[in-house]
């Protein structure tokens, strides 16, 4: 899946992960998906809470060798 921003949060610990995302967001266009990375766990019920209080839309999210990948696209 093609992002048009990845943002690395490898090593941070909740809250930043979703702080980081959020900012970066707040700097897209409607329409265009974010790529967030991040190794901790927590991220994976973090991402699905933060993307329904905002109204974006998490397109999917997969883990690959205890890095978690998510897609959020801006509503």
């Amino acid at each position: 899946m093609q992002a048009d921003v990845v943002i690395d949060t490898k090593g941070m610990a909740c809250p930043m992960p979703i702080v980081k995302a959020k900012k970066a967001l707040d700097n897209l266009e409607t329409g265009q998906v974010m790529e967030v990375l991040s190794t901790d766990k927590g991220s994976v019920n973090d991402f699905q809470a933060w993307v329904k209080q905002t109204n974006h839309e998490l397109i999917k999210h997969e883990e690959d060798n205890g890095v978690f990948k998510f897609y959020v696209k801006k509503k």
